[in-house]
Order: structure tokens, then sequence, then C-alpha cells
């Protein structure tokens, strides 16, 4: 997906930017501010981009981003109208110059500095704070900063996270490249339940086989076909905790012609068989339920 910059509006009468998103769907391009980001999920479903991640997400998705990091939430299902999500949006003068380097500040200064990979907190640490997001959205300007910070102090804290970008990985935001890059996701994402052929794909931003595969390497840190079996996984996993098809029958309709080779991809990506991550998610929901 190409990586569009995006302007974000300063607030009049606050610091940063504290907002409900409601729409028919998550329709913010692949995109990137100098502004860090905290994202919550309130309704809605799909795959999240983060730099060089692909996840599937649903409510609750509680993800913090770092500066000029390229993200988007593309919703799924249909049927989820309208998506929701409590969006924080402020960059590293939020309290002026230099704020971050005094003491009191060291542990928000240290998970600022971690967001750079992007941080997906637990399900546990979400549920813990989203009413307090909801709070700080219906506060006065002085009560929503304070609120905020301690947001993120108490944030540094929680644990466990998770870090959503392969370390070292830096994002190209050269136009051109992201331009590039726009155009082989959105082919991914539109015909990853059929065969999808290295020479179509490298053809369609006029570059040969190797140097597509070597272009694509270079701004992903990720193969091309290591990016396509990653996000075949993801559409797979939800289809095993959304329905009751059958593994073959999931395999076959993400594009996979080898229910071998699925299944070794399946453990490569996460660590456990289909059946398996099929029966620890109803187990996980049944606990849920009490």
């Amino acid at each position: 997906m190409k990586a569009k910059f995006e302007k974000i509006p300063e607030s009049t009468d606050s610091s940063f930017r504290a907002f409900l998103y409601e729409k028919e769907s998550f329709d913010a391009p692949w995109h990137f501010h100098p502004e860090y980001e905290l994202t919550y999920i309130i309704k809605g479903k799909g795959i999240r981009y983060v730099g060089n991640s692909v996840e599937n997400f649903e409510e609750g998705d509680f993800v913090l981003l770092g500066t000029n990091v390229p993200h988007c939430w593309k919703n799924t299902n249909p049927d989820i109208k309208p998506v929701k999500s409590i969006v924080f949006q402020f960059n590293d003068t939020i309290l002026g110059q230099g704020w971050m380097e005094k003491s009191e500040f060291k542990n928000i200064k240290w998970i600022l500095d971690k967001s750079s990979r992007g941080i997906k907190f637990n399900a546990e640490v979400s549920k813990k704070f989203s009413k307090k997001l909801v709070d700080i959205l219906h506060q006065s300007a002085l009560e929503k900063l304070l609120s905020f910070l301690k947001l993120l102090e108490s944030l540094s804290f929680a644990k466990p996270q998770k870090f959503l970008i392969t370390e070292g990985f830096a994002p190209n935001l050269n136009n051109k490249t992201n331009h590039r890059i726009h155009s082989v996701f959105n082919h991914v994402h539109i015909n990853y339940d059929k065969k999808i052929k290295l020479q179509h794909v490298s053809s369609i931003i006029a570059m040969s086989d190797e140097a597509f595969c070597r272009f694509f390497k270079k701004s992903l840190n990720k193969s091309f076909f290591t990016f396509v079996n990653e996000y075949r996984i993801h559409m797979a996993c939800k289809q095993l905790i959304e329905t009751h098809n059958p593994v073959k029958q999931i395999a076959y309709s993400c594009g996979y012609e080898s229910l071998p080779f699925f299944y070794r991809q399946f453990q490569k990506f996460k660590n456990c068989s289909p059946l398996n991550f099929r029966k620890n998610h109803l187990n996980a929901y049944n606990k849920a339920l009490g």
C-alpha cells in the first residue's frame, strides 16, 4: 500500500487530539504522520498493517504507534457496521520542548521510544483501560491532558506487550516505493484466494521478477511469498474462529493448492496446527464467558 503522508489537524482547545472514529468502514489509507498514535478498536474486525507486520484485529485491539510508522486497519467483515475506535494523536511537544528529558517522564519516554516498533497491548490490558479511554474523551482540556499522561505512564508498566515490527526494520517512505507497495498489497488483498504468480505481480509495477523480489525484500524485510503466506494464514485464522468449516475447505479457500504445505505454513506462523488454533481460541472464549 502507498504510505500516504497525513497532516493531522491541530486541536483548537487541546495540545493533542482525542476523538471517536465512527464510520461504515476503516477507510484511512496506508499512511504515516509525525505524531504518535494510540488506537483502541471498539467495533470492527479485519487486518491490521503496521510497518512490515500483518495481523488480524478485532474488538479490543489496542496499539501504540511511534512517529512516522506506516499503518492502517482494514475491516474484512462487511456485516459489522459502523466500525468504531478511539484514537489519540500527539507529538513530542505535547508539553513543550524537552519535556521527555525530565526525570518525571522517564517511563513515558521509554514506552514512546519503544513505540517505533509498534506496541500491541494484550486483551487483559485492553479491558483494564477501556473505560478510562472513553472517559478521557469527555473531560475538560486540562483534565484530558493530565489523564492522558497518567494513561501513558500506566501503559509503560503494562505487561505483557508485543512488538509488531521486526527489529531493524526501517520503513521506506519514498513516494515511488510506497506507490509500488500499495499496488502489490492491493493485488494480494483481492487475490489471496487464487493462485498468485510472481510474473503477474512484478508486471503490475513494471519490474522484472528478479528486480521485484529484491525490491520487496528491501522494502518490507521479508520475501514477497512470505508476505503472501502470512496474509493467507491470517485469513485462515479468521475462518477458523468465525466458521465451522473443515480445515481442508479453509485451506483451499485461502489459495492453498496443497494441504500439507498449508499445514507447514500454519505451523510456521502460528506455532500450532489449525485444529489446535481453533480449539485454543474456543477454550479462551469459553473461559472469558466464565
